[in-house]
């Protein structure tokens, strides 16, 4: 149950400073302007506290209501800047541009892309198949699992898609995470760079119409919020 005891302001407000964040390219102190015209004093860290503190839970009620994604992955990571440095989102689509999980790690390497991979398949299934790049850590990350795990998860390795089309989700995603971000003009923290992100993500994967819900993206939101 996602609580809003002890907050100083009303529950739809509090969710809709959230929601206009994740979803817009908007900074914290656009959203304390924009609530002043609306009537509503509150100071811009107030709202980060609160995009902090509800964003991954409401993002962990959606995963109950996730439909389920194919069993063609793409696996890719894109960085960002936390604190001056340089951090990786790890992220995996399906065939029809369905996002299946996503993970921020300090490193980029086999550690890191086998940890996404189990978190990936453990709230997604074991996929038959994964395409990746080049890269060395992600090649090795996955045979590592097989291993491990002992399983057999496929390996497609190319520079270039041979699907146009998903090359072109696959870069269109990428570029809606950096496009939401850039205002943030890099995350303070690396805890709240993941709660951030959660939200983020979130969004993206309501506006795919990845919810068990025919209600439009922003009701949505709201009624996950409420649902928690």
């Amino acid at each position: 149950m996602i609580s809003f005891k002890g907050r100083h302001h009303q529950q739809d407000i509090i969710i809709q400073c959230v929601r206009w964040y994740v979803a817009y390219s908007l900074s914290y102190r656009d959203l304390e302007e924009l609530m002043q015209e609306r009537g509503y004093a509150v100071d811009h860290s107030t709202i980060h506290r609160w995009v902090v503190h509800y964003a991954p839970r409401i993002e962990k009620v959606f995963r109950k209501n996730k439909k389920h994604t194919g069993h063609h992955w793409r696996l890719d990571e894109t960085y960002l800047k936390i604190r001056g440095e340089w951090r990786y989102l790890y992220r995996a689509i399906d065939k029809q541009g369905k996002t299946i999980d996503f993970l921020l790690t300090a490193k980029r390497d086999k550690k890191a892309a086998k940890r996404f991979l189990i978190k990936a398949i453990g709230s997604n299934g074991k996929p038959s198949l994964i395409n990746i790049d080049k890269s060395g850590a992600n090649t090795a990350g996955i045979k590592q699992y097989n291993r491990e795990e002992n399983k057999r998860v496929k390996i497609r390795q190319c520079k270039y898609l041979n699907n146009i089309v998903e090359q072109v989700v696959r870069h269109s995603d990428h570029r809606f995470i950096k496009r939401r971000t850039r205002p943030m003009l890099g995350f303070k923290s690396f805890w709240s760079a993941r709660a951030t992100l959660a939200g983020i993500e979130l969004w993206r994967m309501l506006k795919k119409g990845q919810n068990k819900s025919s209600l439009p993206a922003w009701a949505q939101f709201y009624e996950l919020a409420a649902r928690g």
